[in-house]
């Protein structure tokens, strides 16, 4: 098991410090995707409520897995994407942002 490390990432506009025991990188990554992924929610369901917005994308994200996994695609790779996700997520939950 490697040391975790602090990678702060943007996620809509609010800096967060991920720990982490992928690479810098990978969270980075992970960010990026969540953020795409928040942007084309909130334009395709027109809310602006930051907890239904991530809540939704993580759905989102989730259901890409899931269809991957039932296609029985390889998905190992996924994994650690996953976890840091869900760790961006819950740290946006634990601190929203204000809403617009």
């Amino acid at each position: 098991m490697s040391a975790k490390k602090i990678v702060p990432v943007e996620i809509q506009g609010r800096e967060y410090k991920i720990r982490a025991e992928t690479s810098p990188d990978s969270v980075r990554a992970a960010a990026r995707l969540l953020n795409e992924t928040i942007d084309r929610v909130r334009e395709r369901a027109g809310t602006v409520d930051s907890v239904d917005v991530a809540v939704l994308a993580a759905l989102n994200i989730a259901n890409s897995l899931v269809a991957e996994r039932e296609a029985g695609g390889a998905v190992d790779w996924l994994a650690p994407r996953v976890e840091e996700l869900t760790a961006l997520i819950e740290s946006a939950l634990a601190d929203p942002a204000p809403t617009h």
